[in-house]
């Protein structure tokens, strides 16, 4: 569980947070918003081990690992649905693995990586991916369409997508609007 409790946190001498308190219990999924400079990406450096609190106690397990959307979007021809795909790292670093293995000869690595493939879901991360896709708004034909076709707005929702296609025990989802 994430405890925050009585934290204070600031930028140079502006007081962002001042003596907040919380708990985020495993399996909850939290979402913050604010206006812009309220302190949300403050809290997240704090979460995320890049920021430390000025005042008060903050814990969290140290084997909880954060997933966020990331605010830019990178330019790639890559399908919608390879996109959100590769927001599951295990999956992106079994199918490296496997790659690796088959280049190498090795038959007992081969078998190796292709159980860690399957162990990771490759056998369905298609179809949660394209579930996720649709999910938020977009059309079937959409679905293969490279990523710089859409317009920001849609390529904010693929980034939700990629975050969301995390690993289940990746604890804490961000968005920013």
């Amino acid at each position: 569980m994430i405890t925050l409790k009585n934290i204070t946190l600031r930028r140079g001498a502006r007081v962002l947070i001042d003596d907040a308190s919380c708990t985020v219990n495993p399996g909850e999924r939290v979402g913050l918003v604010g206006r812009n400079g309220a302190g949300k990406s403050t809290l997240f450096a704090l979460l995320n081990g890049t920021l430390h609190e000025d005042r008060g106690d903050f814990v969290i397990p140290p084997q909880w690992r954060m997933a966020q959307v990331a605010q830019d979007m990178p330019e790639t021809e890559d399908s919608a649905t390879r996109f959100v795909i590769e927001g599951d790292t295990r999956l992106v670093e079994a199918e490296a693995e496997v790659a690796a293995a088959e280049a190498s000869g090795d038959g007992e690595r081969m078998a190796y990586a292709y159980t860690h493939l399957n162990d990771v879901g490759a056998h369905d991360a298609q179809a949660r991916a394209q579930a996720l896709i649709l999910g938020l708004g977009f059309r079937t034909d959409e679905l293969d369409r490279p990523v710089n076709s859409f317009s920001g707005g849609w390529r904010m929702r693929l980034q939700l997508a990629r975050a969301l296609m995390c690993p289940s025990d990746l604890w804490f989802k961000r968005h920013f609007r």
